[in-house]
């Protein structure tokens, strides 16, 4: 997540803090599912991953989005970011071997402004 934008800094430095928020209670809920976080905010020259997760089998690259409904937050990834999500974990995979698993996959966890939470599994495929 970036620092605060010019513009209105008061609604930046509140979006940047409620992201951060919702970043750390997606860290929470992958690890009450049994998940072992391996980084958050991992940065490749390709594009930030908010949170890389595994299991034994199973490596998943999660987007985070918090927005005031949870409808608006799962419609919050653009069709630019899941490119970008899907080119900085095809970078991840081949600069770090001990992060490779059976299964890749990318989900996205969305929050509402009182931090109710969705996991949406397996939402950017490649084409």
């Amino acid at each position: 997540m970036k620092t605060p934008r010019a513009g209105n800094p008061a609604r930046g430095h509140r979006a940047y803090h409620n992201g951060v928020a919702a970043e750390r209670r997606a860290v929470d809920l992958l690890e009450e599912d049994g998940l072992s976080v391996l980084a958050t905010r991992h940065r490749t020259p390709l594009g930030e991953l908010d949170i890389v997760a595994a299991d034994a089998e199973n490596l998943i690259i999660v987007e985070v989005k918090q927005r005031a409904r949870l409808s608006d937050a799962a419609y919050a990834l653009t069709s630019r970011q899941s490119q970008r999500l899907l080119a900085a974990t095809e970078y991840l995979l081949a600069t770090n071997p001990a992060y490779q698993r059976s299964n890749v996959r990318i989900d996205v966890i969305v929050f509402d402004e009182n931090f109710q939470a969705r996991r949406i599994k397996d939402a950017v495929r490649a084409a």
